[in-house]
């Protein structure tokens, strides 16, 4: 009978191992052998041929940087290629192609590069009551064109000309694209053809009396021009004198400063407090648009998406377009703007003899008609503009 002692347990019999310095009452491991539960190849990570044990017996692989750079480089090359694509179809979706320039009738025949009419309405659409005070824009029904502006891209510098809104013109007969009602030829403002059937009949208005071929149509409202200035956060302008117009909101002292959303729309609206009015006030429209368009255009805005997708999604979201409008036609309208702030273009009035009165349509802008025609012929050819509006 076996003698416990101690407490202890009695040695066991080796089942079958040999007596190497073990002996039939070893502890059944041979030196250096380690069992893992489960089995497994020794040879593994934790195995007996020690490369890839550390001290202690355990340790991690080490990091195969030739994948993880391998994984890094597919996924920013995901980034790159999705992101793109996404904020493409997502810009592309909100453009409002809204205005359908095949009903137009009697069009001219296409000249060298591209012409777009840009027009700043005095819509109010979507602008709380709050937010028309804030403006100063009052509560008027509809809307009318505030602005019209050719812009004028090609090979020979890129041309911006503001059409002054009192401009007398001819409105031709037209055929309603909304109501079908039969237009009469009429001498009228020229802002007044918006007004009687909307940016088709201002097109045609527009190619009839000047020969040139519109080839996109871009507005935007009030509220909208507003809020692209505040998501940029700002625009600079200097003024040579202090302003203050109470119809507009204007109130600016005299220097740099910089202009808020609802400062911005009094500057470009603002006429009474200038002295040459109308024509002075396109002026103003031009530099801020140009500012605008140059600020959208700045590496700190293309590369900063909190700062970059508010300020296209506030852009896209008022601006309405012709129907065969493209993105890419946007972006092109943009960088000309740019470029003629920055120098590489012309920016100009449209020429006027002056300023008068008619019995029917009280004040009005008279152009200066040869002046004008030479103008328009060099846009149509895409030729050097040599024509001033001085």
């Amino acid at each position: 009978m076996p003698v416990v002692g101690g407490g202890g347990v009695p040695p066991q019999r080796s089942r079958g191992y040999d007596d190497d310095g073990h002996g039939p009452y070893g502890d059944g491991y041979n030196e250096g052998q380690v069992y893992r539960s489960g089995g497994g190849d020794p040879s593994g990570p934790y195995g007996d041929d020690g490369g890839s044990r550390q001290a202690g017996g355990y340790g991690k692989p080490p990091p195969n940087w030739r994948k993880r750079i391998k994984i890094g480089a597919i996924v920013a090359l995901v980034i790159l290629i999705v992101v793109p694509v996404a904020t493409y179809f997502w810009a592309d979706s909100k453009l409002r192609r809204e205005v359908d320039l095949s009903k137009v009738e009697d069009r001219p025949g296409g000249g060298e590069g591209t012409n777009y009419l840009i027009v700043g309405s005095d819509s109010r659409e979507g602008m709380s009551k709050e937010r028309q005070q804030e403006l100063h824009t009052g509560s008027v029904e509809g809307k009318r064109t505030d602005s019209m502006m050719i812009l004028h891209t090609g090979d020979n510098g890129n041309t911006m000309v503001s059409l002054p809104r009192d401009w007398m013109v001819t409105i031709p007969s037209f055929t309603g694209s909304e109501t079908g009602n039969r237009i009469p030829e009429q001498t009228q403002k020229i802002n007044a053809a918006y007004a009687i059937e909307g940016p088709e009949l201002l097109v045609r208005t527009v190619e009839y009396n000047t020969g040139l071929k519109i080839d996109h149509y871009a507005e935007i409202g009030f509220g909208g021009f507003a809020n692209i200035v505040d998501e940029l956060g700002g625009v600079e302008m200097c003024f040579d004198e202090a302003v203050k117009d109470k119809n507009s909101g204007a109130d600016f002292e005299k220097g740099c400063q910089d202009l808020d959303g609802a400062e911005a729309l009094a500057f470009v609206r603002n006429r009474y407090a200038l002295p040459g009015g109308d024509l002075d006030r396109t002026k103003n429209q031009q530099k801020l648009l140009s500012k605008l368009a140059s600020e959208s255009a700045k590496f700190t805005t293309i590369m900063n998406p909190f700062k970059l997708y508010p300020t296209m999604g506030a852009g896209l979201d008022s601006l309405i377009v012709d129907k065969d409008m493209s993105l890419f036609n946007v972006a092109q309208m943009f960088w000309a703007m740019k470029g003629v702030s920055g120098g590489d273009g012309k920016s100009m009035n449209l020429p006027v003899v002056s300023g008068g009165t008619d019995p029917r349509l009280g004040s009005v802008q008279k152009w200066d008609e040869a002046k004008a025609k030479q103008l328009f012929e060099q846009l149509k050819n895409d030729d050097k503009v040599t024509v001033s509006a001085d």
